[in-house]
């Protein structure tokens, strides 16, 4: 059994749909990251970063003692050696895909996050003009990546030579490019029609529909206010902090 330490968020939503086209049995924990859970000592004991998705798997590869992974990447590059599903052996296949995994989480992810956070969250906490550079910077970025996509796809059905990792953990992030991009549809037609080809899979609609109704919750204005401050005031105080308790 694999415990998935998860709240529904893009790179929660990467190992849900992980899970469910694997069909391992897994129990998932919320970790309600609004609310400051991810500095639970018992989490931070196998999430050092003090984010989320991390797993625990009590029966790992080779047997033994459970193995705990967080950083979402790393962990659908356990789950499919642990499965021998959605990563290919041979070399090429597997570096064509890896590539691609590692381009998700050192580019995309990244630039998403923080041109949504400019764009869409940051006008209700600043002043607009003040806000200005940090939107046009990653909103710009989040166009240049777009663009990368839409190339490979125009001669590439996915980003490996099969459906695999590589397309779950794009794909979370890239079915919001219409939050920071108005004109996805038109600018980046191959991308589109990847995006809903890959969510017409039933393990990409059962992942990302897990803890729907958390994430649907409507919050107290207190709640909000300690969400905004628990997401947007860490430091490394905060942290180190929150790393003693948990040693």
């Amino acid at each position: 059994m694999i415990d998935l330490h998860y709240w529904p968020t893009p790179n929660g939503w990467k190992v849900t749909i992980m899970l469910e086209e694997t069909g391992l049995d897994y129990n998932v924990i919320p970790v309600d990251i609004g609310m400051g859970a991810q500095f639970e000592p018992e989490f931070m004991k196998i999430s050092p970063n003090n984010r989320m998705p991390a797993l625990v798997d009590h029966d790992p590869i080779g047997g033994g003692d459970p193995i705990s992974v967080f950083e979402s990447g790393a962990m659908l590059e356990y789950l499919a050696d642990k499965t021998g599903q959605f990563l290919p052996t041979d070399p090429q296949g597997r570096y064509k895909v890896l590539q691609w995994v590692h381009w998700q989480m050192a580019n995309l992810g990244p630039m998403m996050g923080n041109a949504n956070h400019f764009k869409n969250y940051g006008p209700t906490i600043a002043d607009l003009d003040k806000l200005e550079y940090g939107i046009n910077r990653f909103v710009g970025e989040v166009n240049r990546l777009s663009g990368v996509m839409d190339k490979h796809l125009a001669n590439n059905e996915y980003f490996g030579d099969d459906y695999s990792i590589a397309d779950m953990i794009i794909w979370s992030w890239a079915m919001l490019l219409p939050r920071t991009n108005d004109n996805t549809e038109k600018d980046f037609p191959n991308l589109i029609r990847w995006i809903a080809q890959v969510k017409e899979r039933p393990a990409v609609q059962k992942g990302y529909k897990i803890g729907k109704e958390w994430r649907d919750r409507k919050r107290t204005p207190e709640e909000e206010e300690k969400s905004r401050k628990i997401l947007f005031g860490q430091t490394a105080k905060s942290v180190s902090d929150a790393t003693e308790k948990a040693s």
